[in-house]
């Protein structure tokens, strides 16, 4: 009788044991993610504080990263009162019809090691790649690095106005928007 409430008694603390490592897994993962929530609510507040216009998708959904349509990218690149950093994590032989003469080129698969590359964690950073896939994946490896001002240039170069030689609000631009 002694032995088996031992056993029973040495099963319930291993029960007890799991469930506890169980939950530090838990406790843990929730740390992590408020960490994370943190980290974006403090990098929305640093944007409003700096006057950045921002959707309510991006404050409501504390989303890490802002995405630039390419009409508002090209018209922003444009204005010389902008202060950003250009990178450019398309693959190493793209080569884009108009290039980007001041983007900082990283391919995406050397970014996790080539982001101390970009000084200033705070600048304005635009992301740009060939269809705006690989800068999306970009944005949330700056994002985990401490980068909270990252831009997404959506649909990349395929779409980046200059590029295709049409500026937007031209009559062009309505010719191709209406096509």
């Amino acid at each position: 009788m002694n032995e088996r409430l031992q056993n029973n008694v040495f099963s319930k603390i291993n029960q007890l044991e799991e469930l506890l490592i169980a939950l530090d897994k838990r406790v843990s993962a929730m740390d992590t993610e408020v960490k994370e929530a943190f980290q974006t609510i403090q990098s929305h507040l640093v944007r409003i504080k700096n006057s950045e216009v921002l959707s309510d998708d991006f404050l409501l959904n504390r989303r890490p990263y802002n995405d630039l349509s390419p009409e508002k990218a090209f018209k922003l690149y444009q204005d010389k009162d902008q202060d950003f950093i250009l990178l450019d994590v398309s693959i190493k032989e793209h080569n884009p019809e108009k290039a980007l003469p001041e983007a900082i080129k990283i391919p995406l698969e050397e970014l996790g090691s080539r982001h101390v590359e970009i000084a200033n964690k705070a600048a304005s950073i635009w992301v740009i790649s060939e269809d705006g896939t690989r800068s999306i994946l970009a944005c949330e490896i700056l994002n985990r690095r401490g980068f909270y001002n990252v831009n997404n240039v959506s649909g990349g170069y395929k779409f980046w106005p200059g590029i295709r030689g049409v500026v937007p609000g031209t009559d062009l631009d309505e010719d191709l928007r209406s096509a």
